[in-house]
């Protein structure tokens, strides 16, 4: 029996989510630093990268010697009679020419002597490489904020359920005066039951905020590329990060337009098109390829072409060829094509305008948010203490008989509501600076 509940009892414990698994410990920039290794979006940007590199020698390749070869066999099963008149008395005779078999090994080589859409192609092929990367710089932009602001999360609800379990604590054990003061005649019933709701409340928002804290967490692991269920312990504090991050100084820094990405993929996407207006251009050049080949073929009755000392013989050949092709006339073709493609280079540049305004916009409008939101943690970290002691007084006074119940759930929820309020302002600084960040690519 004694067996059976032991084992019971194990089995309970190893049921337990994460039970003998290791925690694994990331400070703010250490989770950032392994999401743009490991989040999904990271990596997938990465390997674009990668595809980019080998798109652009697959592009240079094309231009360089193409070499091939080849190996031919023919054996005809039944070779065609021929007739031929060879008395000249009138009457054909059947006679068959040529050898049975026939063996042929073949090698040729191509090569681009000038063609204006390679040459373009070239550079198409650098500037893609350029998008994919800058892409990536892009993600890995992104990545951080979302890393940011999931950690804060994390953090949030940490802290949340300290506050509200403290605040349990202090209503249970004004509760339990209370009740004990109402049951010596003491004091009324409405007292037990007005606290008995604020009881409650804070009871539900406990265990809301710990459902929030599991869900926070897992976000948490999804955006550092982690199984949503791994263990993690986060090793920064909100009220140190929110003090690091006010000190960010906006007025002693100046904006470089150059360094933020959109500007950069805006830029990279009116020289695509660049490219493929001169691509449409080119199309009017002549192109000049060259090719050389050569082989040797052998022919018998037998297979014997790769027997030795059989007096096979093999007759070589060879020949250069060089192709010359220009173009004269498309019946306006490219005409209609080149100008479409600089139609969408004129849009591509008044994007890129639109997207300087914008960028200047966002930044100026992301300064003044984080600066808001720092004088915002300021006001509410004052109306807090403000709160806490107005709270503290009215416990005073409700014990001494002096204030109501009623005046002491007020002071009460105008508490609860500075500590949520001062939360959120910690987490916005957080924010607000991540996203200022991203904006001047930090």
């Amino acid at each position: 029996m004694k067996k059976a509940c032991l084992t019971i009892f194990l089995l309970s414990l190893l049921s337990i989510r994460g039970f003998g698994q290791e925690k694994k410990g990331f400070s703010l920039e250490e989770a950032i630093t392994y999401a743009i290794e490991n989040n999904y979006a990271a990596m997938g940007a990465s390997m674009d990268v990668k595809a980019a590199i080998q798109k652009k020698w697959e592009t240079t390749a094309t231009g360089l010697p193409q070499i091939s070869g080849s190996v031919d066999y023919r054996n005809n099963l039944k070779q065609q009679v021929t007739l031929f008149d060879v008395n000249g008395d009138g009457i054909d005779e059947p006679f068959t020419f040529g050898t049975k078999q026939t063996m042929t090994v073949f090698g040729t080589v191509d090569q681009i002597i000038f063609d204006g859409s390679y040459l373009v192609g070239l550079q198409s092929a650098i500037t893609f490489l350029n998008i994919s990367k800058q892409t990536k710089e892009k993600t890995d932009l992104d990545v951080r904020e979302n890393v940011i602001q999931a950690y804060g999360n994390a953090l949030l609800t940490d802290e949340n359920i300290k506050i509200l379990e403290n605040n349990k604590n202090s209503a249970e054990q004004t509760l339990n005066e209370t009740q004990a003061m109402f049951e010596q005649g003491l004091a009324e019933e409405e007292s037990v039951e007005q606290l008995q709701i604020t009881l409650s409340t804070l009871e539900n928002s406990l265990n809301r905020t710990r459902r929030l804290q599991d869900i926070a967490y897992k976000m948490l692991n999804l955006t550092l590329g982690l199984d949503i269920e791994t263990l993690i312990e986060l090793t920064d504090n909100l009220d140190a990060l929110t003090i690091q991050d006010m000190m960010y100084d906006t007025e002693g820094k100046t904006f470089d337009l150059e360094n933020n990405i959109d500007f950069k993929i805006a830029k990279t996407n009116t020289r695509s098109q660049e490219l493929l207006l001169k691509l449409e251009k080119s199309r009017a050049l002549p192109t000049l390829n060259a090719s050389l080949n050569g082989g040797t073929t052998a022919n018998s009755d037998s297979f014997t072409f790769l027997s030795s000392g059989n007096g096979q013989r093999w007759f070589a050949s060879s020949l250069f060829n060089l192709s010359l092709k220009v173009p004269l006339f498309s019946s306006l073709e490219r005409s209609a094509k080149t100008k479409q493609a600089r139609i969408a280079l004129m849009q591509a540049q008044t994007q890129q305008k639109e997207t300087e305004q914008r960028i200047r916009l966002n930044y100026e409008t992301a300064k003044t948010d984080f600066q808001f939101s720092v004088e915002t943690f300021q006001t509410s970290k004052k109306n807090l203490n403000l709160a806490e002691r107005i709270e503290h007084k009215n416990q005073i006074k409700f014990k001494e008989g002096i204030a109501s119940s009623f005046e002491l759930t007020e002071a009460q929820r105008q508490l609860y509501t500075a500590q949520q309020n001062y939360l959120q302002a910690m987490i916005d600084v957080i924010n607000k600076k991540a996203a200022l960040e991203t904006i001047v690519n930090k």
